[in-house]
């Protein structure tokens, strides 16, 4: 499985790591922290065979793609066992989702998740995940405890692979 992942500036990226420790710390969920998954909003997941013209088509991409401010707003949970953070849809956001879903649906024999199609995308920045019930309603508790609204800018785009999770390629964008 691959994903294209979007990073974010120091200072957001420290604050979601606080939040990522915190909620393991007290829920004893340490599945972000046993697996080094950094703070991120994936935009795409797919499988594929054809990982250099991927890597081709995303670089074409991204060169053209600057930084963009976001603000996690709210809470949010899936399936009784994840819970993230979830940033407000923007423009900037939804055109990330757009662009890079049209270069790699170029792609042949491709197998893109439908969770991560343009205007079926629910953008989230996991905090915790393969949480029990219990878990959960520590993990919640805790950042609802510690958050607040806050903005960060992306300023990298990678493409990775997952079990375990693994950067094959980070591009930096420009801060025009």
């Amino acid at each position: 499985m691959y994903l294209v992942s979007l990073y974010f500036d120091d200072k957001a990226a420290v604050r979601i790591e606080s939040f990522i420790n915190k909620v393991s710390e007290k829920s004893g969920n340490t599945f972000m922290t046993d697996n080094n998954v950094p703070p991120h909003i994936t935009i795409a997941s797919f499988q594929t065979n054809e990982e250099e013209k991927v890597i081709k088509i995303l670089d074409e991409r991204i060169r053209e793609i600057n930084r963009g401010i976001i603000t996690w707003a709210s809470i949010g949970i899936f399936k009784s066992s994840v819970i993230f953070l979830a940033p407000i849809l923007n423009e900037y956001l939804h055109n990330l989702s757009v662009n890079i879903y049209e270069g790699i649906s170029l792609i042949e024999n491709i197998s893109i998740s439908k969770y991560y199609l343009p205007f079926q995308w629910m953008p989230h920045t996991t905090i915790a995940k393969k949480l029990a019930k219990e878990e959960l309603i520590l993990a919640f508790e805790e950042l609802e405890k510690n958050f607040n609204i806050f903005s960060g800018e992306i300023t990298k785009i990678a493409l990775s692979k997952t079990n375990p999770y693994e950067d094959i390629i980070v591009w930096n964008l420009d801060n025009k």
